[in-house]
């Protein structure tokens, strides 16, 4: 694999102050010529322990990448070199655990299914039957009209609707089949 790396930059020789010299001492950190060093000798043990935590090459070729830059960045923080790779292997495993929280956050929100919901043309194919409707009970007779929304509207018994409308029980269940025969007619000719 070719190493990508930033150049490192010349160094000249200069003779720093005493305060200089301890500044300088406290911030050297990896160096990028460990760090390629580094990653030459441990990129595919690193992409091992991606696979590990993941489930294809292409992430784990990410994450192990990222990693990379992210010590490369903050490579004044590792004063050690000796710690680099263990640096590396962590930053691997949260970037892993990253990865893996996305993508579980993902598939909560793409897995919610959608509402059952009528199309738009069913909504206007239920219009226009209940339109129908409508207009065939406004021409049934008033009587015949008011027993049946009574009765399948309100859902009321025969026995309320004739209590309600002070008609007999019989006349119900005559009002009733006469305006359902009626509204079938009056269907079927409008179909």
């Amino acid at each position: 694999m070719p190493v990508i790396a930033p150049m490192p930059a010349p160094r000249t020789t200069r003779i720093p102050s005493q305060r200089e010299g301890a500044e300088e001492t406290m911030t050297a950190g990896t160096t990028v010529d460990h760090l390629t060093e580094t990653y030459r000798a441990h990129y595919r043990s690193l992409l091992g322990l991606a696979a590990l935590l993941l489930d294809d090459t292409a992430s784990c070729e990410d994450v192990v990448q990222e990693a990379f830059i992210r010590v490369h960045s903050a490579r004044n923080r590792v004063r050690d070199p000796e710690k680099t790779l263990a640096y590396l292997r962590q930053t691997v495993v949260n970037l892993s655990r990253s990865a893996l929280r996305r993508r579980i956050l993902g598939l909560k929100l793409l897995s919610k299914p959608m509402p059952d919901m009528a199309s738009a043309e069913e909504g206007a194919y239920d219009q226009l039957e209940r339109d129908a409707l409508i207009k065939a009970m406004r021409g049934l007779q008033r009587r015949q009209r008011e027993v049946l929304v009574l009765r399948y509207f309100a859902d009321m018994t025969e026995a309320q609707v004739a209590e309600t409308l002070s008609i007999s029980l019989g006349s119900v269940k005559a009002y009733g089949s006469r305006g359902i025969a009626a509204l079938r007619v009056a269907m079927e000719a409008t179909t």
